[in-house]
């Protein structure tokens, strides 16, 4: 009698590829570790659909915390952008595609910055799950002209709206033209994603660096965070001696946005700055890191 493996639901988007097994290469200017930071700017249904309350979990949505999301759109963003501008890092925004309808000047002051916009769905309080594919291609096709009619040319990166996908959104967001996704937290390089028609590229999006899921969700306190931010980067300088890697901070603006929050990382991101090895940096946004994968030979990325 044969003994056979149980059959396990899998996918066919990515193989098993160690880290100990993979080619070696380097991020532009010979750096080792790529460093990028990446906002989260949504805009929100009042009284309807999907997002986070900031008392209690599970709570219906009401004007409370509509006004509390809303905080980081009338305050806290503006505050990151200042302190972006103080640390002179450069960072690419996971943005709602009505942000253009309700918050142009959010859009404009990206724009000024030349910062990166990754289209982030329409809004946050709905996302693909359930979608059959025409209506999700449409929505899609939706935030992606948008996006493009703004800005003079189409996004090049997607993140989902809590990062959810249907079983066709890549074969569809390949099929538009994006060449790089940031919703499979499964790694700390670019790996090569196969759809229907070619591959796209997974641009490493954190889980566990990400302020909502350690704030909101697990209920941490900031500073618990900003050590993150601090452990993380030290440890990775370390590492990327051996394997470049990517660095992923994910901050939402009411989130850090907050005065006392703001304090916390401001020290923590300077940290980073001066660091004794900051020199093997590459401070990017995540279009940068998809443009030098793009452009290496074959068989470099896993996945390729």
């Amino acid at each position: 009698m044969t003994d056979k493996k149980p059959l396990l639901p899998q996918h066919s988007r990515y193989d098993y590829h160690p880290l100990p097994g993979r080619r070696d290469y380097s991020w532009p200017g010979a750096k080792r570790l790529a460093f990028t930071l990446t906002t989260n700017i949504e805009w929100f249904a009042y009284g309807a659909g999907l997002g986070h309350d900031p008392a209690k979990t599970g709570e219906p949505q009401t004007h409370r915390n509509y006004a509390w999301r809303d905080y980081g759109n009338r305050i806290g963003v503006w505050r990151l952008f200042e302190l972006l501008d103080t640390l002179g890092l450069p960072a690419g925004h996971n943005c709602n595609s009505l942000l253009y309808d309700h918050a142009p000047q959010i859009m404009d002051a990206i724009r000024k910055r030349g910062d990166e916009v990754v289209a982030h769905g329409r809004s946050n309080a709905e996302n693909l799950r359930g979608l059959w594919q025409p209506d999700e291609e449409r929505i899609l096709r939706e935030v992606t002209d948008t996006i493009a009619r703004h800005e003079g040319r189409p996004p090049a990166g997607w993140m989902g709206s809590g990062a959810y996908e249907t079983a066709n959104t890549l074969d569809l967001l390949k099929e538009i033209g994006y060449q790089y996704v940031m919703d499979w937290p499964m790694d700390d390089q670019p790996v090569w994603l196969a759809t229907r028609n070619g591959p796209i590229l997974s641009v490493p999006y954190p889980i566990e660096l990400n302020d909502s899921q350690v704030v909101i969700h697990r209920k941490q306190d900031a500073s618990d965070f900003c050590d993150m931010i601090v452990e993380q980067f030290d440890e990775m300088i370390e590492q990327s001696a051996a394997h470049p890697l990517v660095m992923n901070v994910s901050i939402h603006t009411y989130v850090f946005g907050q005065p006392f929050r703001l304090r916390m990382i401001r020290r923590a991101l300077r940290h980073c700055l001066e660091h004794p090895h900051a020199g093997q940096v590459w401070w990017a946004k995540p279009c940068d890191i998809a443009a030098h994968c793009l452009a290496l030979p074959p068989g470099i990325i896993p996945g390729s």
